[in-house]
């Protein structure tokens, strides 16, 4: 065995595989008998993470107010079309917030034992965007407090303690070591990977600028930006602040801005993300107070956050009126609520771009405190997310940023299994991330997309549509169709023309399920991620993209959408985009059995360390997103400093190193 030892660590020093993260996994034998007889494996997957339940797809609408068949005249140059969006850069659009109690669970143990399924679910999207953005913080971010390298045990990064918020969600304080920020750069050296993090704004007299310093001097470039204030406009109400308001806020970033001046380890000062407001405040109370122009020197970006809707009452027993899913899944099931959400934003997205500045939607899912059981996971998730997304797209937002939270979430684009099943078990894909993937291909990399809502079939809110023009030629049309309708009677079929001419043929990827409330087999082009417990970040199966015939004598191609579906329609067949499935570039998910090191613990404290469930939360810690609380503990890893290298897999080896040093 030693010698065999040897040959893989000689071998993996000469490799040029990629990076892999050591898993520890119990012993074969033992497998069986601990899925058998853990009775806590069996409780854990109640969590909302894991949850099954399944809602009734909603009646048909009566009378439908659209055809079965319906066409788009496209021109094909962009010059010709009028209230086409601004370019949109690479990235995909969609990037991820990742609430900072959670971050141990999604990004890693410490920065070289780091989650391979998220780098191979990362990978997806830079192969088809060229980068990804990732927020860490959320309302944990606001409390957060830099503690001494080797001060928290068992080699976490993070730790936990009671804030004294009085918020709904019970948002802890967070206690991270330097090895943070090692992470998001090891990260980004394995991807192109760009990071937004968030500077503590509980106290505003005594800032604590660590994140800032930390960030700038680690992350270097592939730090974007620093938000100031996660929800300001909530501060009055969850007790941050005694009296608040635009002004105050306003008074405090200056204060801010002046202590950030006189600090010499913050070489950019102009990397500030603000106001983040989230509904208590309208955008424009904070703009009549002269925000723009004020601080638009030293913005990266302006930003707000939202959710439709809320699950708080349901998750945090809060006294208010707790929301039936079954009555408001429709909501998620037709243009109107997109539109609905984007609308109130267009004032504020012009101003920026007038201001020469990004405007972005920094935190946003299906509903605050979780989403809701049977929607948020559903595949009707999966095309109000995309159709979400275009939506923004098509006002001027330049990204947006779908949450990530703990265990007791439903809305998770995807989340790592519980601690104590993590050596047998893999990760589960939520249905949103299918939307990140597919804004991806729509947008691709050149910088230069834009977009325009079509509202086609006569302005039909259950059948949107949307033309996307790369530079000036029409490159894709998006159709979706929200009808669940298993008898095939609300099928429709497009028929897009373009006055120029067609071409000859056009190629079609399609997001399939059975139904809107389907969690399960849910496909883009035929691939699956896996489900639930079978995810390790690549797509499964053969790529199945439709080619179309089109008939250039009638200038017509037709497209059939089913009901329901989404399909995204390529015009040019040659594009790269099109044979895109799993990512050339993945990471190994190889394992060796433990036999020293190991550690055991109650499962009834497993149960818990990674989430609460919604009936023992009260009184417990949390964060914006629930199920986010836990007493992990936290360490900044031991290895060289300024160094940067992958111990890489050796092939057919059985034994495997950590993933990243620095």
């Amino acid at each position: 065995m030693h010698l065999l030892t040897s040959l893989v660590l000689l071998c993996s020093a000469f490799s040029a595989a990629h990076a892999v993260t050591v898993y520890g996994q119990i012993p074969l034998a033992q497998t069986a008998v601990a899925t058998a007889t853990d009775s806590s494996a069996a409780t854990q997957t109640t969590l909302a993470a894991y949850d099954r339940t399944e809602l009734t797809p909603p009646a048909l609408p009566s009378p439908n107010p659209g055809a079965n068949a319906y066409t788009l005249s496209l021109e094909k140059s962009a010059a010709s079309v009028q209230g086409l969006s601004i370019p949109h850069v690479g990235g995909g659009f969609w990037g991820f917030s990742i609430e900072m109690s959670v971050v141990s669970q999604v990004l890693g143990k410490n920065s070289t034992f780091l989650q391979v399924p998220f780098l191979n679910l990362l990978a997806n999207i830079q192969e088809r965007a060229g980068s990804v953005l990732i927020r860490i913080g959320g309302n944990t971010q606001e409390f957060a407090t830099l503690v001494p390298t080797d001060s928290i045990a068992n080699g976490h990064t993070f730790s936990k303690e009671d804030s004294g918020s009085n918020q709904t969600t019970k948002t802890p304080a967070v206690l991270y070591t330097q090895d943070m920020f090692y992470m998001a750069a090891n990260i980004s050296q394995m991807l192109n990977v760009k990071w937004f993090m968030g500077i503590p704004f509980n106290d505003s007299v005594n800032w604590r600028l660590e994140i800032a310093e930390n960030a700038q001097a680690i992350i270097g470039d592939n730090l974007l930006g620093l938000q100031a204030a996660n929800e300001p406009d909530f501060y009055e109400k969850f007790g941050r602040r005694t009296t608040y308001s635009p002004e105050l806020y306003s008074g405090e970033l200056e204060s801010l801005i002046s202590t950030m001046d006189a600090d010499s380890l913050i070489t950019n000062k102009a990397q500030l993300l603000a106001p983040s407001v989230s509904g208590q405040w309208t955008p424009e109370s904070v703009w009549d107070t002269g925000f723009i122009d004020k601080f638009k020197d030293r913005m990266y970006a302006f930003t707000v956050e939202h959710y439709p809707r809320d699950n708080c009452a349901a998750q945090f027993a809060t006294g208010g009126d707790i929301v039936d899913p079954q009555q408001i899944f429709g909501d998620y099931l037709s243009h109107t609520g997109p539109v609905s959400l984007v609308s109130p934003y267009t004032n504020s997205t012009n101003l920026a771009t007038a201001a020469g500045k990004p405007f972005l939607m920094f935190e946003t899912n299906t509903a605050s405190c979780g989403g809701f059981k049977g929607i948020s996971d559903s595949y009707g998730a999966a095309l109000w997310a995309t159709d979400y997304g275009l939506q923004m797209a098509f006002n001027n937002f330049t990204h947006a940023m779908l949450h990530v939270g703990g265990q007791n979430a439903f809305y998770n684009p995807f989340t790592a299994p519980p601690t104590n099943q993590s050596t047998f078990n893999e990760w589960t894909a939520g249905a949103v991330y299918y939307a990140t993937i597919i804004l991806a291909e729509a947008f691709g990399t050149s910088n230069q997309s834009r977009l325009i809502d079509l509202w086609g079939n006569s302005g039909s809110v259950y059948t949107p549509s949307y033309a996307i023009y790369d530079g000036d030629a029409l490159s894709k049309v998006a159709l979706f169709n929200y009808l669940d309708d298993q008898t095939g009677a609300s099928d429709i079929n497009v028929t897009i023309t373009v006055p120029q001419g067609v071409p000859s043929s056009i190629s079609v990827k399609y997001l399939d399920a059975t139904t809107v409330s389907t969690k399960n087999n849910i496909t883009w082009a035929g691939q699956t991620l896996g489900g639930q417990f079978e995810v390790d970040g690549r797509f499964k199966g053969d790529l199945s993209v439709q080619k179309i015939s089109c008939d250039t004598t009638a200038n017509a191609c037709v497209v059939p959408v089913p009901a329901p579906g989404f399909a995204l329609v390529f015009m040019d067949t040659t594009e790269p985009a099109v044979s895109f499935g799993t990512a050339t570039q993945t990471f190994a998910t190889t394992a060796h059995t433990k036999s020293h090191n190991t550690a055991t613990a109650d499962p009834a404290v497993l149960a818990t360390s990674n989430g609460h469930s919604a009936e023992n939360r009260a009184g417990e810690l949390g964060s914006t997103s629930p199920g986010s609380a836990s007493s992990s503990g936290a360490r900044r890893a031991a290895v060289a400093s300024g160094l940067a290298g992958i111990v890489a897999a050796c092939a057919g080896a059985l034994w495997v190193g950590t993933a990243l040093v620095r």
